[in-house]
């Protein structure tokens, strides 16, 4: 026999995860944002590679109270979100990487669509990003965070692989704005996307508790 049921399925996978995280010091939001990391990687060692830094949980779900649209990198991020908890949040969550123009643009200039997405992105004011995939992404970002163009509310950085992610994660680490990155190669869109639920999720349960 198996289990069926779609609650004790999960139930019993936080079960497993809250017992390997024992050996970990996560509190609160962070926590939670772990459980979720590891519930959608089925990879327990996420535990220790998960750096948050500049208060990313708490200033995170308080952008996130005020509403606006998320940028990210990949259409895959904008499948997981959980569309309900966002629209309880009033917010919305863009992608550009597969506009016409800004491809073209990255023909022109040699580059990612990316790169020039991000920089799209920042044009129109964006402050929340979560970038899951591109390298190229987090590194301009990165680059407009120092020249003074965008003051982020958060970023999300988990960009997975091997060409330029874990230097991407490590170079985001030295700038001074909210964040959670993963240390190393491992990420991807889904954990970028675990993420965000995590802390919708958090939205929403506090936004009832207020009801109450």
């Amino acid at each position: 026999m198996y289990i069926q049921k779609p609650m004790e399925i999960e139930n019993k996978s936080m079960d497993i995860i809250d017992e390997s995280l024992k050996d970990v010091n996560f509190e609160g939001l962070d926590l939670q944002i772990a459980r979720r990391m590891i519930h959608t990687t089925g990879d327990v060692d996420y535990r220790h590679i998960i750096s948050f830094k500049n208060n990313f949980s708490a200033q995170a779900l308080e952008a996130i109270k005020n509403g606006g649209t998320i940028y990210s990198d990949t259409n895959m991020i904008i499948a997981g979100v959980n569309k309900p908890a966002l629209a309880a949040a009033s917010c919305d969550i863009i992608t550009l990487v597969s506009d016409k123009d800004l491809a073209a643009k990255a023909k022109e200039r040699g580059t990612t669509r990316s790169l020039i997405a991000i920089e799209e992105a920042v044009h129109r004011g964006i402050r929340m990003f979560a970038i899951g995939n591109a390298p190229t992404a987090l590194f301009r970002l990165i680059e407009l965070i120092r020249e003074g163009k965008c003051d982020p509310l958060f970023v999300i950085g988990v960009p997975v692989g091997f060409v330029g992610a874990a230097e991407s994660k490590e170079e985001l680490r030295t700038v001074d704005v909210p964040q959670i990155t993963t240390v190393g190669t491992k990420g991807g869109s889904n954990v970028a996307a675990s993420i965000i639920n995590a802390i919708l999720y958090e939205n929403n349960r506090q936004d009832i508790y207020a009801t109450k």
